[in-house]
């Protein structure tokens, strides 16, 4: 099985994090990777640097004013004066709710301040130095990941961190800058027909959805908590099933909070029905650990046992694969958590 990450994912730092009104210690900190890198080591794998694909499988799914600033934004924000030590938004626009669109029109203000307001979504994507860097190698690794699967390397597994599924074509949040799961998915377009999406992520994976929304040959499948408990609240409801050709190829699989592995899994098997009637010939698995019981910002009771059984599953719907990091907070548990799902993955392979 061959693996993907640079180090330079690491080097995005986070300082703050809004939760419940207060700004409190980011949740997605660089240690996150160490873990991982961890538990593949552990199992005798060996992550490789993917290569520089520059800026064109990004734009396949983001659109350029997007990518423009967050580039440049750190930059840019770091030459205001008094500006504070991260860029975030203190004011963000209603996201107009127009599934047609692929993504909104450009900002009609070239204003620094106005772009932040304009392009992040929450108070949860602060930018620093290096979260462009992070963020870039973080979107390459994930096409690395996905060259492997159509090279026929099997399974393949990309550490992306920053995360990517709450990114929309022209908006970061969640943690999440470009949509990494959304640009291995369509890089694999480019040799099967039929790709399918799962997201496992405690979060509804809304940025994902959004971009294959209106498309047919692209099938997003989210298990998630219900938003009616849970960020990003808006979106994730059973109802949103596409849009024009996109109709009847979005599923979204809300459970109920304190859901354990059985009620996680047999949402999962639902999901898989689905994706195998719709004839996937390829898999992206957007895999998060915040399903974990003891998950800071997690609201399910999944263990980590639980993760064997999802990564077995997807062993046993035998389509070539690619695995996207998600989310996943709890350091302590996630390392584990990611080797017992690629032992289910591989057959029980590795040391445990």
């Amino acid at each position: 099985m061959r693996a993907f990450f640079d180090p330079e994912q690491s080097r995005h730092d986070p300082q703050q994090f809004m939760q419940l009104g207060r700004i409190s210690d980011p949740k997605d900190l660089p240690s996150r990777t160490e873990a991982l890198l961890t538990a593949l080591s552990r199992r005798g794998i060996t992550p490789e640097a993917p290569p520089d694909y520059g800026l064109d499988p990004i734009l396949a799914i983001h659109t350029r004013p997007f990518v423009e600033y967050l580039s440049s934004a750190y930059e840019r924000w770091s030459q205001l004066p008094d500006a504070g030590p991260e860029v975030l938004p203190n004011a963000s626009p209603y996201w107009n709710g127009r599934p047609e669109w692929t993504a909104r029109p450009p900002c009609r203000s070239g204003s620094i301040v106005a772009q932040t307001n304009y392009f992040l979504g929450d108070l949860a994507v602060p930018i620093g130095p290096a979260t462009w860097t992070s963020a870039l190698r973080s979107a390459h690794t994930a096409v690395a990941g996905a060259d492997a699967v159509i090279d026929g390397a099997g399974p393949a597994f990309a550490l992306c961190r920053p995360s990517g599924h709450h990114a929309r074509a022209d908006r970061a949040s969640g943690f999440c800058y470009l949509n990494n799961a959304a640009i291995g998915a369509e890089r694999l377009r480019g040799r099967y027909k039929r790709v399918a999406v799962l997201d496992v992520d405690a979060h509804h994976g809304d940025g994902t959805q959004e971009v294959f929304y209106r498309r047919s040959d692209v099938i997003t499948a989210s298990v998630h908590v219900d938003p009616v408990h849970y960020y990003p609240f808006f979106t994730g409801y059973a109802d949103e099933e596409g849009v024009g050709d996109g109709t009847g190829f979005n599923l979204n699989l809300p459970v109920a909070p304190g859901s354990d592995n059985a009620t996680f899994l047999a949402t999962i098997d639902t999901a898989l029905a689905r994706i195998r009637d719709f004839g996937a010939e390829a898999l992206v698995v957007s895999l998060g650990y915040d399903a974990h019981a003891e998950d800071p910002i997690g609201l399910l009771k999944v263990t980590t046992e639980g993760f064997r059984a999802v990564g077995a599953r997807v062993r046993d719907f035998s389509l070539p694969t690619l695995v996207v990091q998600e989310g996943g907070y709890q350091v302590s548990v996630i390392g584990d958590c990611l080797g017992e799902f690629l032992d289910g993955l591989r057959g029980g392979e590795g040391s445990g």
